[in-house]
């Protein structure tokens, strides 16, 4: 049995294996994305999900989901699955046998004397997804019958019946060429072999049920069309290979490809392995660059992500190059000393208290693994000079006080990583002076002066000096809780937020902390006793009156837990990090066991990946993205600590 593997009574109870979800995306910036059985839940699933260039890049399911057909003496099995109001229709969950991932999803039904495996591989540098259906077993002369459903929508709308329906298509070899509205790229379905029949029976399939969208509090019915049917003979050991994607093939290369594809991929046979696949698929090339996608499957690049994900993702294979290329990436697209946050082209936002600060620390984090400080400030010490003075100077949003601390102003309440709006009001503001923002701030001008002063930058080094010497001192008069321990969450004026967060654990955590080691202590033991989780640290105490331990609901109840009681896995890298500055070896055992035990989370929710957050309350269920960038490139992160601390001499 391999590291990714789900038998036949695990199969057919839709209980359990409707709630398992596998995700391969490409660096072209499409994915795939269904449950291990090929029913869809979401309005993000889709075997075809592909940026469209005449629609602004966005992402747009194209080909939603695909139904077989086995054919014996004019029996027909259908093996698909489609959830409809209060009814499964077909159920062809009740033949599947097996289920494994170890290198692509493989799925094996069984129909009387009839064994089929599919395995379906999404091709990593263009629109194309591949699906091959190996017949293991026949007693009798076999058919197989492909129905195609699609949808031609944006991933966060629905596809509903319309008279604007394109029913026309092309005849290509061994397939069609059809587009559902203008605009779209033309869709190819084609099939390997050359005895292929199509048969065009336009027709819309309406209803069909996603109940995770449902439970989301979302428009949660969708109509899907079906151009027509493929049908071919199949004999027993024979091969046959479906093609979807936005370009035409020859059928005679389509299994050379798949094959050549199939070499290339990251087994997920191990646990790490598998952190290691997950980390390459996010991944984004493209026009203007590379990027981070933030998560699977609804987030697209987020500022503050990329540059908290990098130095995790860098452990992923083949990603020296690619994290280069991100960084050249953002900076190009900065508007003065600011980073795209959200967004693209004239949606991009670009206000935030601390991802220029992130850009820093990331730099910091990557280059430092080869003690290359002055090509760092070769290649950057322009970019990081002009952050530190436009913070110095002041923004609209932030600005430098004369305590040398940053300020965040009282107007602007959600421009750090905890910015959940409901109603149009922030669910934890903080503003004013931050811990983590005024942490980094020290933590970034420490890094860029001992980086000038190995490249000989004299006039740099002397003019910032002072302002960092002046740090540690008014930061622990700000933000230290002598009597209790730990951090103020946030300080305005007079107000001086107590509640305990995990944003005290990233002060204690960044290689210049302005903590004395005696404190960052304290702050390591406050954590441990009040936040931690074996999913990582909640976002409030359980002791704290507002903490929600849940998170579910309608988008409003959901974005009220998010930062209040919610457990984030990224933060566990830095939790990681405080620790073993304090207790060294000693403590390798206590964090080794925290990264194993997310083992257990590659066979829940997104399968082969972790989720992006998970409920404050035992048994800490899985929420949020199934795959989420920071969580998987921490645990990478925490995996290299670990492995550095044990190889010391």
């Amino acid at each position: 049995m391999g590291f990714i593997n789900f038998d036949k009574t695990q199969l057919i109870n839709l209980e359990y294996s409707l709630g398992k979800e596998m995700l391969r995306s490409n660096r072209a910036g499409s994915f795939s994305c269904t449950t291990i059985i090929g029913c869809n839940t979401r309005k993000y699933h889709g075997l075809l999900i592909c940026p469209q260039p005449l629609l602004g890049n966005t992402r747009h399911v194209l080909l939603s989901k695909i139904d077989e057909t086995v054919i014996q003496r004019d029996a027909e099995f259908n093996i698909g699955i489609n959830r409809y109001p209060g009814v499964y229709n077909p159920k062809g969950h009740k033949y599947v046998r097996n289920f494994e991932a170890d290198i692509i999803p493989k799925i094996t039904y069984r129909v009387g004397g009839v064994v089929l495996t599919k395995e379906t591989l999404f091709i990593s540098e263009q629109q194309k997804v591949m699906i091959r259906y190996t017949l293991e077993e026949a007693q009798s002369p076999t058919t197989l019958r492909i129905k195609p459903f699609l949808a031609f929508r944006n991933i966060h709308e629905l596809s509903k019946k319309n008279i604007y329906l394109d029913t026309k298509y092309e005849s290509v070899a061994n397939g069609i060429k059809t587009r559902m509205y203008d605009g779209y790229s033309s869709l190819f379905m084609q099939v390997s072999k050359n005895k292929t029949e199509y048969v065009h029976t336009p027709d819309w399939y309406e209803d069909l049920e996603y109940f995770h969208e449902e439970r989301r509090g979302y428009e949660s019915k969708e109509d899907l069309y079906v151009p027509g049917f493929f049908e071919f003979p199949i004999k027993k050991g024979e091969s046959v290979i479906f093609y979807a994607g936005t370009e035409e093939v020859n059928p005679s290369m389509i299994s050379r490809s798949f094959n050549k594809e199939l070499n290339n991929r990251t087994p997920r046979n191990t646990y790490e392995n598998s952190l290691i696949n997950s980390a390459e698929q996010f991944f984004y090339k493209h026009n203007e660059g590379t990027d981070v996608i933030a998560g699977y499957p609804w987030y697209d690049r987020v500022g503050r992500y990329t540059f908290i994900s990098l130095p995790g993702l860098s452990f992923a294979r083949n990603a020296e190059k690619a994290c280069e290329e991100i960084v050249q990436t953002m900076v190009s697209q900065m508007k003065g000393s600011d980073f795209p946050e959200t967004g693209r082209g004239p949606a991009t936002t670009y206000q935030s208290a601390d991802t220029n600060l992130w850009f820093i620390w990331a730099l910091q984090q990557c280059w430092c693994q080869k003690k290359k400080k002055e090509n760092v400030w070769k290649s950057y010490g322009k970019t990081i000079t002009g952050i530190l003075e436009s913070l110095a100077t002041g923004k609209e949003w932030i600005k430098m006080h004369n305590n040398h601390l940053l300020h965040i102003e009282p107007s602007y309440p959600n421009l750090t990583w905890m910015n959940a709006v409901v109603d149009g009001k922030p669910v934890t503001p903080r503003f004013g002076y931050v811990p983590e923002v005024n942490a980094l701030w020290y933590n970034a001008l420490k890094f860029a002066i001992e980086a000038a002063a190995e490249s000989k930058d004299k006039a740099f080094v002397k003019k910032w000096t002072p302002v960092a010497e002046a740090i540690p001192e008014n930061f622990n008069d700000i933000f230290w809780k002598e009597e209790k321990g730990g951090l103020y969450d946030y300080v305005h004026e007079n107000f001086k937020d107590e509640s305990i967060r995990p944003n005290q654990i990233i002060a204690a955590a960044l290689p210049y902390s302005p903590l004395a080691e005696d404190k960052r202590k304290r702050i390591v033991d406050i954590v441990t006793r009040r936040l931690l989780t074996p999913r990582g640290l909640r976002t409030l105490s359980p002791e704290n009156p507002a903490y929600k331990g849940k998170y579910n609901g309608n988008e409003r109840e959901r974005d009220a837990a998010l930062h209040q009681g919610t457990v984030h896995p990224w933060l566990l890298g830095h939790f990681a990090e405080a620790y073993l500055k304090i207790y060294g070896k000693q403590g390798v055992e206590f964090i080794e066991k925290l990264y194993n035990d997310f083992q257990a989370d590659m066979i829940e929710d997104g399968v082969g990946t972790i989720s992006e957050i998970f409920e404050g309350d035992p048994p800490h269920s899985g929420r949020g993205a199934i795959s989420f960038s920071g969580s998987v490139a921490e645990l990478l992160r925490m995996r290299f600590m670990i492995d550095s601390l044990k190889n010391e001499k």
